[in-house]
């Protein structure tokens, strides 16, 4: 629904396939970070986001780390995303996805391009030199290029032939669902107000019991490690959450299901004409909240690319940067943030055990106290060193957040004008950012823009914090190139900015 979005805005024709009729009231990717915010800003929703959360619009998306259970004597604040605030032009929001996703289904209902067809899978997608071929239940359908964004178990990624890398922990895991407002009354007077809750015990070898809200109140949700042969008639879901909390509480279920946790990562996420985006492009899982939020970058880095091919100023070079940018993003994230987790508190329960040493268990405690934001400071995707950004490094996701304007990184808000009307003024197209309107660079770069057929907007800003005089910006809002003060040629800069 994103990637309708985008191309929706710029006036392509396409057409959604989705295979069910209804959207499921399962809660899971809710914690949406300022980033995707962004897209949802850039795509016309934020506003109508904001209304669908269920949550008290004060509630603050912060969780609880614990050891032992959630009664124990060890806790401490965690994952509060709100510190990096600064450093995007919008705040971060948290929403259970069926309610997202509502929100993206009535945008793209008003946008005369893009049609969707509910009850229609994909069953078949085959592609020559000249364009793709879908053939669904009702028919067939011929277009230029396909994107699945169909799931880990990905049919049109299965199809145009992608093989994937898997790391499979050989865990099974329960999600659960369930209403209970004396576990709201518990878990409030203890902590006060917090959304999310991990628990760390000794007999789980670093995997996590997870416990999350979905409103405040009532509706919760509940990851855990289970017996590799458990089933939903078996599960003793009371059991299973009375551990994780360190009383027994009283509980109704709404729904119980199973997942492997893994990691998978396909080897391209292209293959021809062919694109895939999202979980058929990676899966991991649902640690922190990554998931949905780096399928909505995919597509909104994907989006602009194949919205400049087809509208014809896009190179040959730009498709192929959806690969080159976005994989290495994803497997830095699985193996610096969401592997680390699992690898750190591994660590920690086999080092640090409070029966046999409290002085050091409890200084050990401490310690992950203190960095216990390192997931939310650290995790900033970049695109260093992509075949389309004028720089050096590699793409990843670990970073840090500064208000410098850096080649590959996300642009941040400048001091003038206020953070939104810059942003509002920021291109369909590439942006020149620059407090001189009338310099003889931007002068430069807007004739080659011309030349090139490249959409080019001049938007005006405080420089000061940026530290540069001049930033060209790409669709997505990442900085393509920093004027430094070394003699440059627009021309050359803005051609391999488009892959030409």
């Amino acid at each position: 629904m994103g990637l309708a979005v985008e191309m929706g805005k710029r006036g392509i024709s396409a057409v959604v396939l989705e295979k069910e009729d209804t959207l499921h009231n399962v809660p899971k990717g809710q914690n949406l970070t300022q980033r995707t915010m962004e897209h949802f800003r850039a795509w016309g929703v934020e506003s109508q986001i904001r209304a669908a959360r269920v949550m008290p619009p004060d509630y603050p998306a912060v969780g609880v780390n614990a050891y032992g259970d959630l009664l124990s004597p060890y806790s401490h604040p965690w994952f509060r995303r709100s510190s990096v605030d600064p450093y995007y032009f919008t705040g971060n929001e948290r929403l259970p996805q069926y309610r997202t996703e509502a929100v993206l289904r009535a945008r793209v209902a008003e946008l005369p391009s893009v049609s969707v067809r509910q009850g229609t899978p994909a069953i078949n997608v085959t592609q020559d030199g000249s364009g793709v071929t879908i053939t669904t239940s009702e028919g067939m359908i011929e277009a230029d290029y396909a994107v699945g964004c169909d799931g880990s178990h990905s049919i049109v990624r299965e199809r145009a032939g992608i093989g994937e890398q898997r790391s499979d922990h050989d865990r099974r895991m329960a999600l659960i669902v369930f209403r209970s407002r004396e576990l709201h009354t518990l878990l409030e007077g203890r902590f006060g107000q917090a959304s999310f809750f991990n628990v760390l015990h000794p007999d789980l070898d670093g995997y996590w019991r997870f416990l999350g809200r979905v409103d405040v109140g009532e509706q919760w949700f509940f990851h855990a490690p289970v017996a590799p042969d458990a089933t939903v008639e078996t599960l003793d879901c009371n059991r299973l959450l009375a551990a994780a909390v360190g009383a027994d509480v009283e509980l109704d279920l709404d729904y119980v299901g199973f997942w492997d946790l893994r990691f998978a990562v396909a080897d391209s996420y292209q293959m021809g004409r062919i694109f895939i985006a999202g979980d058929a492009a990676h899966s991991h899982p649902p640690y922190g909240g990554y998931g949905i939020n780096l399928g909505f970058e995919d597509v909104r880095n994907l989006g602009w690319k194949l919205g400049a091919v087809i509208q014809g100023w896009g190179g040959q070079g730009l498709l192929p940067s959806y690969t080159e940018e976005r994989r290495p993003v994803f497997v830095s994230t699985a193996r610096d943030f969401i592997e680390a987790f699992i690898e750190n508190d591994r660590a920690f329960i086999n080092q640090h055990d409070p029966e046999l040493d409290e002085a050091d268990f409890a200084e050990a405690w401490e310690l992950r106290r203190a960095g216990s934001n390192r997931a939310v400071n650290e995790f900033e995707p970049h695109y260093e060193g992509s075949p389309i950004v004028l720089g050096d490094g590699s793409p990843g996701a670990v970073g840090s957040h500064s208000f410098e304007a850096r080649p590959g990184h996300h642009l941040p808000p400048a001091e003038t004008p206020d953070k939104d009307e810059l942003f509002e003024s920021l291109g369909a197209g590439f942006s020149l950012v620059t407090a001189d309107p009338q310099s003889e660079r931007v002068s430069e770069f807007i004739a080659a823009a011309d030349r090139l057929g490249v959409p080019l907007t001049v938007a005006l800003a405080g420089m000061s914090a940026y530290e540069t005089p001049v930033i060209l910006v790409r669709p997505d809002h990442f900085v393509s190139w920093v004027d430094d003060g070394s003699p440059a040629d627009p021309q050359a800069i803005l051609s391999r900015a488009i892959g030409a």
